[in-house]
C-alpha cells in the first residue's frame, strides 16, 4: 500500500522537486500549481474530458503511423476512459488561468496518463519506465494544437444544454402567448402610453426574440468544428507523419461524435483564435435578449399597488428583512446579473483574442474560463428563469383592461379619419379633464358613434393587420 505522505523525486527542465508518491500528476503540473495560485478553480471538468479524447485520437493516429506499439495503446486508451468516465478529476491541479498558452493543462493530462498508463503495465507512479508523459502521449502533439481543440470539443459539449434550455423556453413563452391572447394591454413606447395591443403579443414576440437568439448560437457553433490538431508548435506539422496527420481528426471526429475538420490552414487555425469570440458575441446576444426580457418581466410586475402591475410573478421569496410582506422579482434580477457577468466576459475573450503575438495566442486559458463560465451560467439562469418564473406568470387582466380604458393612446388610431391635429388636441384635452377619449370625440361630433366604437376597439386596435378597417376618412 502507498503511503500518502511519502515522497518521490521528479525531475524537469527547471529542476527537481518532490511529489507525493501517490500522485497521477508530476513535476510540471506541481509547479504550474505554484506558479499559478490564481482563481482557486481547476480546470473545467468538460474541458479535461476532451483533453482525454484528444490524447486517446493521437494514440490511435500514432499506432496507425506505426509510431507507438499496441502495447502503449491499450494502456493509454484505458486511462484515458478512465478519465473520461471522470476519475482522476482531484489529480487535475493546475489553475484554470495559467500562464504558458495552456502548457501546464497540457502536463497536467499527460502526466496523469501517462501514470496511470505505467501502472497498468505494471509500473510504479513517477517512473515513466513504460509511458513517458511528452515521448508517449503527447507524441506527434504540442500544446498549441492540443489545448485550442479540446477547447473546442468542450465549447460543443457545454452549449447543447444551453440550446436545450433556450429551446424549453421558446416553447413556455409560446404556452403564455396563447394563454395570454385574449388579454388586452396597453402598449408602450419609452415608458409612455402607445397604442393597444395583447397581453399574448407581449410574450410572443420574447418567443420570437429566444429563437432567434438559438439560431444565431446554432450559426455560431459551427467556428468549433474545425480545428487545428496536427498542426503541432505553429502550424508547420512538425514531427508528425503523413499517416498521423491524415487520421487524428477524423479519428477523433468518430470518438467524439462530432462532425469535426482539419483546418485548411494549420497556421491561421494555430496563431488566431477568433472562432471563440464568435461564440462569444452569440452568448452576449442571447444574455442581451434575456435581460431586455426580465426588465420588461420586472417592470410589468411592479407595484403591486404603486406600479404597473398588470403580470403577477411567482412569489419566491421574502423580498425584505424589514419591510415584511415585500415580495422582489428575484428570479429576473439573478437572470440580468448573469446577462451583466456573460458581457464582461465577451469583452475579456476578445481582448484576449486581440492580445495574440505572431504564431500563437498565449491567452486561450483566459478565454475557455471566461468562454465555459458564460455558457454554464447562462444554462442555469435560464433554466430557473423557465421554472421560478415564466411558467407560472398571470395575467392580472382588469388592471390592463382599466389602462387601456384610461389611456389616450388610443387617439392615435383616429389620424386617418380625423387627422393628426385634430387627435393631439384630443389626447392633449382628455388627459386634461381626465375624460376618455370616446367621450370628447362625440361631444365634438367629430364621428359617428357606430365608426368611433369600430375604430376604438381595443380588440380590433390589438389586431396585427389593422387595415381591416374599411371607415371613410373624415
Amino acid at each position: 500500500m502507498i503511503n500518502k505522505d511519502e515522497k518521490r523525486i521528479e525531475s524537469d527542465s527547471i529542476g527537481s522537486m518532490e511529489v507525493p508518491t501517490t500522485a497521477y500528476y508530476g513535476v510540471q503540473s506541481l509547479r504550474a500549481q505554484q506558479n499559478f495560485p490564481i482563481t482557486g478553480i481547476a480546470l473545467h471538468p468538460a474541458f479535461i474530458q476532451n483533453l482525454a479524447f484528444v490524447k486517446k485520437a493521437a494514440a490511435y493516429a500514432n499506432n496507425t503511423a506505426h509510431v507507438i506499439s499496441e502495447k502503449k495503446l491499450k494502456a493509454i486508451i484505458q486511462a484515458c476512459d478512465e478519465i473520461i468516465e471522470g476519475k482522476f478529476q482531484s489529480e487535475f491541479i493546475v489553475d484554470a488561468i495559467q500562464g504558458g498558452a495552456g502548457t501546464s493543462a497540457n502536463m497536467n493530462i499527460n502526466e496523469v496518463i501517462a501514470n496511470r498508463a505505467n501502472e497498468l503495465l505494471g509500473g510504479k507512479r513517477g517512473g515513466y519506465e513504460f509511458i513517458h508523459p511528452n515521448d508517449d502521449v503527447n507524441t506527434s502533439q504540442s500544446t498549441n494544437d492540443v489545448i485550442p481543440t479540446a477547447g473546442k470539443l468542450a465549447t460543443l459539449e457545454l452549449l447543447q444544454p444551453l440550446e436545450d434550455e433556450l429551446l424549453r423556453l421558446q416553447k413556455a413563452l409560446s404556452k403564455k402567448a396563447c394563454e395570454f391572447k385574449d388579454v388586452i394591454k396597453m402598449g408602450r413606447t419609452q415608458l409612455q402610453d402607445a397604442v393597444p395591443m395583447t397581453l399574448g403579443q407581449s410574450f410572443a414576440a420574447y418567443s420570437s426574440m429566444i429563437k432567434r437568439s438559438i439560431k444565431i448560437i446554432r450559426t455560431a457553433k459551427k467556428e468549433m468544428n474545425t480545428v487545428n490538431l496536427g498542426a503541432t508548435a505553429i502550424g508547420s506539422a512538425i514531427n508528425v507523419s503523413d499517416i498521423y496527420l491524415q487520421n487524428v481528426v477524423p479519428i477523433l471526429s468518430e470518438i467524439t461524435g462530432y462532425k469535426l475538420e482539419q483546418a485548411e490552414d494549420l497556421f491561421d487555425g494555430t496563431q488566431n483564435i477568433d472562432g471563440f469570440t464568435v461564440v462569444s458575441s452569440a452568448l452576449k446576444t442571447c444574455a442581451i435578449n434575456l435581460s431586455k426580457m426580465c426588465n420588461d418581466l420586472r417592470l410589468l410586475s411592479s407595484g403591486p399597488r404603486a406600479g404597473i402591475n398588470e403580470i403577477c410573478l411567482p412569489a419566491k421569496q421574502n423580498g425584505s428583512s424589514i419591510m415584511p410582506g415585500k415580495v422582489n422579482p428575484v428570479i429576473p434580477e439573478v437572470v440580468s446579473q448573469v446577462a451583466f457577468s456573460v458581457i464582461g466576459n465577451d469583452t475579456t475573450i476578445s481582448m484576449a483574442a486581440e492580445a495574440g503575438q505572431m504564431e500563437l495566442n498565449a491567452f486561450e486559458p483566459i478565454v475557455f474560463f471566461k468562454l465555459f463560465e458564460s455558457i454554464t451560467t447562462l444554462t442555469s439562469a435560464i433554466t430557473t428563469l423557465i421554472d421560478n418564473c415564466i411558467t407560472g406568470i398571470l395575467a392580472n387582466k382588469e388592471e390592463c383592461k382599466n389602462y387601456v380604458e384610461q389611456s389616450v393612446g388610443i387617439a392615435t388610431a383616429l389620424c386617418p379619419f380625423i387627422g393628426y391635429k385634430k387627435s393631439a388636441e384630443i389626447a392633449k384635452h382628455a388627459l386634461k379633464i381626465h375624460v376618455p377619449v370616446r367621450d370628447l370625440v362625440l361631444e365634438q361630433h367629430l364621428m359617428k358613434e357606430v365608426d368611433i366604437d369600430s375604430i376604438l376597439n381595443p380588440r380590433i386596435l390589438a389586431k396585427e393587420d389593422n387595415n381591416q378597417l374599411k371607415l371613410k376618412r373624415a
